[in-house]
């Protein structure tokens, strides 16, 4: 059959399957699975593989999942292919992960697949995307903005490490290249039943709305607009696997320091690059960064803009809670939680650290006289001894702080200080304030308070002084 034989030049042209290997299908009982274990199930001895299969319940739909296991226990019994099903908790990890359901499901979902295949000691993961779901993938991306990466679309093989251990697992995609239509027709001719799940018929999806609505109308200009879309993607990611290799060495001699939910990569080279090339630079260290997914196309133009364009200190704010800060020599990209100061009580006369802020703060007690520098309030304060109320201590700030600004005399809200110095918000709980009773003494770095000055009747004072950490 036609279908056969164009799963054939695709497992030959991308060099999905060699002899030997373990392949474990991902069978959900919907067309493209069930089309896709059989047609593997029959070129089974020409690639001399073995298959198992498995069916992921994501709990989603309990009224149809009984019916799906069974259909698809029952096939597998048919090709005396062995059978795995393996519950995962979608709701739970959408809320434990603040992801919507679409994403949660499907990192559950490979992951569960991932750990079946490591049980198995399957090498290969097969699925059954083909080449409409290449097509609404493409046209997804281009809505939200894709670049060629993204619009390189689905790959036929993903190379990978197993989540569960370090040997490697590869998702092989052998029904790319075919259309559902083709899908559809080889099941009924062979006439192999499958089930349709009801979510793909819900236009409230993106997905749905693509495959039901504008597809449909595509084909009324090119009625080959499946075939095209899927040439193009190819297209795409014959170049960007030139262009892969080019940004993962470049990348290689950028990052200063990475973890989890950041990434800081050098910025002079940055600055200095090509458009093109910094564009792919910067999608590679968020892909590889775990704690960044989620970041468009759009917001990389804007990380673009701050490397060229702005000024050291400057910063955006991007979904997810990702920020973006350009340094003197460096950018940093981070999802990581901003510095929230803890409470210290004041040893006074002696030392106190802070360690958030990597400061060590020294106080001492003497007379006026003594006095030989009053210092500017940023690294030296001094204050008047007899208005203070022990004990002290250095907190972060509170709602509904306020100080009387040294010079300015009035009353004023901590938070509209702030915003007038403009103190970035990710960085106003780091700030480290010095208290009496519950009043603030000192924004420490910034500004005394006027009602703690030294004045003409001063006799002893308080001298504190601000010096970095050394660890």
């Amino acid at each position: 059959m036609e279908i056969i034989k164009k799963v054939r030049e695709t497992i030959n042209k991308y060099h999905l399957l060699i002899q030997g290997d373990h392949v474990l299908v991902g069978l959900s009982g919907g067309p493209d699975s069930v089309c896709l274990l059989t047609i593997l199930h029959g070129l089974k001895p020409e690639f001399g593989i073995h298959i198992s299969a498995a069916y992921i319940d994501h709990g989603l739909r309990p009224d149809e999942i009984p019916y799906e296991i069974e259909l698809c226990r029952d096939i597998c019994s048919s090709m005396d292919i062995p059978f795995t099903t393996r519950p995962i908790d979608v709701k739970s990890y959408i809320k434990e992960k603040k992801l919507n359901k679409q994403e949660a499901a499907r990192e559950l979902r490979y992951n569960a697949l991932d750990e079946i295949a490591t049980e198995k000691a399957a090498n290969k993961i097969a699925l059954g995307h083909n080449a409409d779901d290449q097509a609404e993938t493409i046209i997804m991306r281009l809505f939200r903005g894709a670049g060629p990466s993204g619009l390189s679309g689905i790959p036929p093989i993903r190379s990978q490490k197993s989540r569960i251990k370090s040997q490697k697992v590869d998702l092989i995609r052998p029904l790319i290249g075919i259309e559902r239509s083709e899908i559809e027709d080889f099941l009924e001719t062979e006439g192999i039943g499958f089930v349709v799940d009801s979510s793909n018929l819900k236009r409230e999806y993106l997905r749905n709305k693509i495959r039901h609505l504008i597809i449909p109308e595509a084909r009324k200009i090119n009625m080959n607009v499946v075939k095209t879309l899927s040439r193009t993607a190819d297209i795409f990611r014959d170049e960007e696997r030139y262009f892969e290799i080019l940004v993962a060495k470049t990348l290689m001699k950028l990052i200063t320091r990475k973890t989890d939910n950041a990434i800081e990569l050098f910025l002079g080279p940055l600055e200095a690059m090509d458009t093109v090339i910094l564009r792919r630079v910067l999608r590679r260290a968020i892909d590889e960064t775990k704690g960044l997914h989620g970041i468009g196309f759009i917001h990389v133009e804007e990380i673009m803009s701050l490397i060229k364009s702005g000024k050291s200190g400057d910063r955006i704010y991007l979904p997810k809670d990702i920020r973006v800060i350009k340094g003197y020599s460096t950018i940093l990209i981070t999802s990581e939680k901003p510095t929230k100061l803890g409470a210290y009580v004041i040893d006074c006369p002696g030392e106190t650290i802070v360690k958030e802020s990597s400061i060590v703060i020294h106080s001492a007690i003497m007379s006026i006289d003594e006095v030989k520098d009053y210092g500017d309030a940023q690294k030296i304060a001094v204050i008047d001894a007899d208005k203070i109320h022990f004990p002290m201590m250095i907190r972060g700030r509170l709602q509904g702080d306020f100080f009387y600004p040294l010079g300015f005399g009035k009353k004023k809200k901590l938070q509209d200080y702030f915003v007038d110095e403009k103190i970035p918000r990710d960085e106003r709980d780091a700030v480290p304030l010095l208290i009496s009773g519950n009043n603030i003494v000192w924004i420490i770095g910034y500004r005394l308070d006027e009602r703690y000055r030294v004045d003409k009747d001063t006799k002893r004072v308080l001298k504190f002084e601000v010096k970095p950490l050394r660890i």
